[in-house]
């Protein structure tokens, strides 16, 4: 047997300076080591070009590797000063929002030319929508305790008591959050050191990540733009619980946020992974209502700690928008024909369409069953009568549900991030639709499923991309395709 070629350039875990040269689909910088030998192609997420950085090699090949970024010693000259404190969550939030727009776009359309194989993307894009809100836009943050901390002028770790984000690149090390970091809300980060304060002074300790000990590991906020209300869910573990009074942290919150305090709940988790939500774990109501409700296009949605729910509201809006006006493009198309909305989660897509639509039948479709027990509590709340939800697997539908066939000419797609397998792909294809509105996270998926859509004869009529994240490397696509 040969023996393996050897990389000349690097090792795994070595360690490199790099100036960022140019920027590839995913946040992932390129870099270029140079030598008589030639040139050998380094990726590192979540940088820059312009920027010199620090980082690990995690994967090396004969033609390139991958890096983990450790971190930004020199910012690119793009980037502008921001007041609010720097975390591993928003790598981009020191561009301009208009330079993170072209990035993107730029970076999306090449990976439907590249792995699509749509040679014309440029002629088919539409709209790239941008989020309303740039900063403070997000409904959900989680800040994880931590018994290692992080000295931001020595640049080393240090024992302390941390409540904040994991330090970049590393997942036992906290860093404390001081002030707003411009994604969440601005109140509740800013009070996030009194809150810690408070935590400190019990004399619990937080969470040691290599000792997989400790008693406060998490807290996780969730925000309603509709009511302006918070929800916490504060997550523990339950060795030191009776030293902790519950009672106590849910009048010390009030004391702080006021009406604004919908309610606190609590998590046990002794599980030694790094979750918020335990598998074997309980989580109890201590103070208020379990609950907040959300608006999205006149419905309303009730949301709990565990609910799957959009993180941008405001920006999901002008997505479901897009995905609504895609669908009802071609009104005779979707007139007394069945619109079927896969992947329907809780059904947010589905009640919209059937809002905006009089002589379309809409069916949601999941393979979930809780997910559609809520989905059709939203639609009762919602007092939306067009739609019809299912839980079924999409390649036993018609055969379970005879009265679509040949009747379903549209479909909604909006997959998870992995994207649809092939298998179940040839499924959908088989279901015969003449139309479909494919939403994804994940263009790289999409790009790859829109090769096997071609080959079935649907064609790309149009795209548009929606900035749901700023200051990320995550972009959402909605294609309209047609056959």
């Amino acid at each position: 047997m040969p023996r393996r070629e050897r990389n000349r350039f690097v090792k795994r875990g070595q360690v490199l300076e790099l100036k960022i040269e140019d920027y590839a689909f995913g946040g992932k910088g390129i870099a270029r080591i140079r030598s008589e030998e030639g040139e050998f192609v380094v990726f590192v997420p979540n940088t820059l070009p312009g920027q010199l950085v620090k980082a690990q090699v995690k994967k090396s090949s004969k033609k390139y590797a991958e890096c983990k970024l450790m971190d930004v010693l020199q910012s690119s000259e793009d980037e502008v000063e921001m007041p609010y404190q720097d975390i591993p969550g928003a790598p981009f939030i020191q561009l301009p929002i208009e330079k993170q727009h072209a990035y993107k776009k730029e970076s999306t359309l090449s990976l439907f030319k590249r792995i699509g194989k749509v040679a014309n993307i440029e002629d088919l894009f539409d709209e790239f929508v941008s989020s309303p809100n740039v900063f403070h836009y997000r409904n959900k943050m989680e800040y994880g305790f931590s018994a290692i901390g992080y000295d931001r002028v020595n640049k080393t770790d240090v024992d302390e008591f941390t409540l904040g984000f994991k330090r970049r690149g590393t997942w036992w090390m906290g860093d404390n959050l001081e002030k707003d970091s411009g994604l969440f809300d601005q109140q509740v980060e800013d009070n996030l050191k009194r809150i810690r304060a408070y935590c400190e002074k019990t004399n619990l300790n937080p969470w040691h990540g290599p000792k997989k000990e400790g008693f406060f590991r998490y807290l996780v906020v969730r925000k309603s733009y509709k009511t302006d209300e918070l929800l916490f869910n504060l997550v523990t573990t339950s060795y030191d619980l009776p030293k902790f009074s519950l009672q106590k942290f849910a009048a010390f919150l009030k004391d702080i946020f006021g009406e604004r305090l919908a309610g606190l709940l609590h998590t046990i988790n002794d599980e030694v992974g790094d979750r918020t939500i335990a598998t074997s774990g309980s989580l109890e109501l201590v103070y208020g209502k379990d609950k907040i409700v959300e608006e999205l296009l006149g419905l309303n949605f009730e949301i709990s700690m565990k609910s799957f729910f959009q993180t941008n509201p405001k920006c999901a809006e002008k997505l479901y928008t897009k995905v609504v006006d895609y669908v009802l493009e071609n009104k005779e198309a979707v007139d007394n024909t069945v619109v079927m909305d896969l992947f329907c989660g809780t059904g947010t897509i589905g009640q919209i369409v059937a809002s905006k639509s009089e002589n379309a039948k809409i069916i949601g479709v999941d393979i979930v069953a809780s997910a559609i027990e809520d989905a059709q509590k939203n639609a009762k709340r919602n007092g939306i009568e067009g739609v019809q939800f299912y839980a079924a697997d999409v390649g036993k539908f018609l055969m379970n549900h005879p009265q679509y066939k040949g009747k379903i000419k549209t479909i909604i797609l909006d997959p998870a991030r992995a994207g649809i397998v092939p298998k179940t792909l040839k499924k959908i294809i088989d279901l015969g639709a003449d139309r479909m509105v494919y939403v994804s996270c994940n263009p790289a998926t999409q790009a790859r499923d829109t090769e096997l859509l071609m080959e079935h004869g649907y064609q790309i009529k149009k795209m548009s991309l929606v900035d749901q994240f700023p200051h990320t490397s995550h972009i959402e696509t909605v294609v309209l395709f047609e056959r």
